[in-house]
């Protein structure tokens, strides 16, 4: 006949509080106030560590409870293993609190900082780890999971598309401007006033100076794809990684500059800047969401995808 073990249930993080609270106030009355819980309970759970350590913890003296030379040691490992579980418990309310956004510099400098204000709105401790940098820095981070989401310009490439997560999100334009009044469009372009713009031939703009952002970011890839490939001759004088510095150039008549609508907008309305329309040229572009598969998708994660999903221009 099979002998049957009884086993001994485990040690739970209860009976350590229990065992430690009766530690320091000297009696089980107190510690069940201090933890809200029934005398019963407290005593049932001392004596269900006793059961599992198989040593007794306190000499039982009347109605009294005298430390056994066993509670020190035990009290001490149990405050460590109590303090470990608050840790992990703190680490977890942390990290669900926590989300590393990746933008590419147009979205993160102009579109960005609106969308994190709803989000802190809705959660005022949240904590948002931002980075910066155009779309292939980007998306090259997302692949390292370094990053829980991403918001760029452009068509994403990633290395291995099995493991990327690509979404639409948006549409923007983008818009070729000059300085008013620009030296280079005086003579050679024709000023719609109804519009407020220049209108330009490609043959014409093939031959104006333009700055433009650097390879790798998403401005660029559509710049490339979009418009330079019907200007096979034209003069980039500058690639440039930042997209207020092509704005200063530009607002000081170096050349003509092709940048989003909303990097421009404030410039265009205060009429420092003039839009350039360029026939049979359409610069609109969509924004893409970029996530790895493998990432955890947080509480934080879904809150943060619903503003920025509901939200409009």
């Amino acid at each position: 006949m099979k002998k049957t073990v009884q086993t001994v249930p485990k040690i739970t993080l209860r009976q350590l509080a229990v065992f430690v609270s009766i530690y320091q106030t000297g009696s089980t009355s107190r510690a069940s106030q201090e933890l809200h819980l029934s005398q019963s309970a407290v005593s049932s759970a001392l004596t269900e560590l006793e059961a599992r350590l198989q040593m007794p913890l306190f000499e039982r003296v009347g109605r009294r409870l005298n430390q056994h030379p066993n509670a020190h040691p035990i009290y001490v490992q149990a405050q460590a293993i109590l303090g470990q579980s608050l840790t992990l418990e703190y680490y977890h309310k942390h990290q669900a609190g926590q989300i590393h956004i990746g933008a590419s510099t147009t979205i993160g400098n102009y579109v960005l900082p609106p969308l994190l204000a709803k989000l802190y709105q809705a959660l005022p401790d949240a904590n948002v780890d931002m980075y910066i940098a155009n779309t292939q820095e980007v998306v090259s981070e997302v692949e390292q999971l370094n990053i829980d989401i991403a918001l760029v310009e452009g068509m994403p490439r990633p290395t291995d598309m099995k493991a990327i997560e690509q979404r639409e999100w948006r549409t923007d334009t983008l818009v070729v401007f000059a300085k008013r009044d620009s030296k280079w469009l005086t003579d050679l372009a024709k000023y719609d006033s109804a519009n407020n713009c220049y209108e330009l031939s490609t043959e014409q703009l093939a031959m104006l100076p333009l700055l433009v952002r650097e390879a790798g970011s998403g401005t660029r890839q559509i710049i490339d794809e979009q418009l330079l490939q019907h200007l096979p001759n034209a003069e980039v004088i500058m690639a440039i990684q930042q997209s207020e510095a092509i704005k200063r150039m530009v607002s000081a008549d170096i050349g003509l500059g092709c940048l989003s609508q909303h990097v421009i907008e404030a410039e265009l309305v205060a009429g420092k800047l003039v839009q350039v329309n360029v026939a049979g040229i359409d610069l609109s572009r969509t924004w893409w969401l970029v996530w790895h598969k493998a990432r955890h998708q947080s509480p934080i994660w879904q809150i943060f995808i619903d503003i920025i999903t509901k939200d409009e221009f």
